[in-house]
């Protein structure tokens, strides 16, 4: 029975569980904010180390960090950035200061990148693509529908393997400079190849799978 009322066409999950883009990204990278605290001890490093010596060097950049973590907490601001930022800090911190070498500030970055990148190229490979899941956790609430759409599935190893090369190209620039002895090009080429090639990958991966996700369903065939 018809009753001439007009219905709203209903949205679908992917519709009502996405935030914008713009919220993805800020949530991701922290805001500008979070950009430019997360760059702060590092940067500070390299100027103290260029203009000093190691030690303090090393001292300047780890109290920086600590300063922006309690701000942050002063102010009941999200601290997952800050103190992410920090921890990665303390330990280049500890092992420049036992080994001696300000390069060795850089190693467990390096390490860590070379790892990530192993990671994700090896998910692709076997079929279970990271960044879909990281995808299921980070926005989709933990819910993992895409498993079931080929399409998605196709998308999101496409974007799995474009993650794992992208960085271990980075990393592996990185690593020259740290096999090379290059310290403060090292010191450099690490706040350059960080949040920059991070964003542009986050900005195609939510570009591409809320693209392919409102892409609207083929129009059965009369008669079919």
């Amino acid at each position: 029975m018809t009753t001439g009322q007009h219905t709203e066409p209903e949205l679908g999950p992917e519709d009502e569980r996405l935030p914008s883009m713009a919220e993805q990204m800020a949530d991701q990278l922290g805001g500008w904010r979070g950009l430019v605290e997360s760059s702060i001890p590092v940067v500070v490093f390299v100027i103290a180390n260029v203009v000093g010596d190691l030690r303090p060097a090393v001292i300047a950049s780890v109290v920086v960090a600590l300063l922006i973590a309690g701000l942050r907490l002063a102010q009941r601001r999200p601290v997952r950035h800050a103190v992410n930022g920090l921890v990665g800090i303390a330990i280049g911190a500890a092992i420049a200061w036992r080994t001696g070498d300000e390069r060795d500030f850089y190693l467990p970055g390096i390490l860590y990148g070379i790892g990530y990148g192993l990671a994700l190229l090896l998910s692709a490979v076997i079929k279970q693509p990271l960044v879909g899941w990281i995808w299921s956790v980070l926005v989709a609430k933990g819910r993992s529908e895409w498993r079931d759409d080929p399409k998605l599935v196709r998308t999101f190893t496409q974007l799995t393997v474009l993650w794992g090369v992208v960085w271990l190209a980075k990393v592996g620039v990185q690593a020259g400079l740290y096999l090379a002895h290059q310290d403060t090009a090292l010191g450099v080429a690490r706040l350059a190849l960080g949040y920059p090639p991070y964003a542009l990958l986050l900005l195609i991966t939510v570009w591409v799978v809320r693209r392919v996700t409102r892409e609207p369903a083929p129009t059965p065939l009369p008669g079919a």
